[in-house]
């Protein structure tokens, strides 16, 4: 079978953030292939080419949102209900990257990371929360966008680190409020994956530990005990499985998707 007669998640409504591309967009349309209505928002002024089709069935909506702005997260919500109702799934997956050296690592770097990382991450979810309570929707499911970098420290991506390790942090206090109300809140980890954002990460790493562009890229696919980077399908099929009714009994969990670099 394929398209959306697969029907794991049919007829369920998912608001994804930072799905303009990358992981979020892969998510998108695993969410549509497998029957569910999908709100993607991101930054950018249109939606993903790859979310026409899907947009003429009216089965993707976009919303231009910056979710450090909490008057647009309200106004992404309720545009998100209006096309399609009430709201049964959050991938919670807009962030940003910055790297520099620890002693060299400013304010302004600091307050840009955690704007986006943790406090847009933050309020996204609470918001939605606070709609899914009101609704009564027990087996809702939000899935927030944490990282291998969560897990530890590094020495030139010091505030990323911190920002993820928040959103593990913020995902167990967030399922425990919610399980009196059936609501599970998990988070996804993911390791290193081969998105479009590998190439600024790549340059960076490329200028601070002095290596030819691509290098970088090259030594961390071979890292991983799998042998290879990860790609934004790999982190589809856990977004897929904890948004569905499958996963009814997981809450309050961060679940590795590296291919065996973490162990936890």
């Amino acid at each position: 079978m394929t398209g959306h007669t697969l029907g794991r998640l049919q007829g369920k409504h998912a608001v994804l953030t930072g799905a303009g591309g990358g992981i979020g967009l892969a998510v998108a349309q695993a969410y549509i292939a497998q029957g569910a209505v999908c709100t993607v928002v991101d930054m950018g002024s249109a939606a993903p080419a790859e979310l026409d089709a899907a947009a003429n069935e009216g089965r993707a909506f976009y919303v231009q949102a910056n979710v450090t702005d909490l008057t647009q997260v309200d106004a992404m919500l309720e545009a998100a209900e209006r096309r399609f109702g009430d709201i049964q799934v959050l991938f919670n997956n807009a962030a940003i990257f910055e790297m520099a050296p620890f002693l060299e690592s400013t304010e302004a770097s600091y307050d840009k990371v955690f704007a986006v990382n943790v406090k847009g991450m933050f309020f996204v979810m609470q918001k939605t929360l606070a709609r899914m309570v009101a609704q009564g929707t027990p087996g809702a499911s939000v899935i927030n966008m944490s990282s291998q970098a969560g897990r530890r420290g590094e020495a030139l991506v010091s505030h990323y680190c911190a920002s993820k390790a928040a959103v593990i942090s913020y995902t167990q206090s967030a399922a425990l409020a919610m399980a009196p109300h059936k609501i599970r809140v998990n988070s996804i980890s993911p390791g290193v994956v081969d998105t479009p954002m590998w190439a600024g990460v790549d340059a960076l790493f490329a200028k601070y530990e002095n290596l030819p562009i691509g290098e970088k890229k090259r030594r961390v696919g071979l890292a991983v005990p799998l042998g290879y980077m990860g790609s934004p399908k790999d982190i589809a099929g856990a977004a897929v499985f904890l948004a569905s009714d499958e996963a009814s009994y997981i809450t309050a969990q961060t679940f590795n998707v590296d291919g065996g670099a973490v162990m936890s």
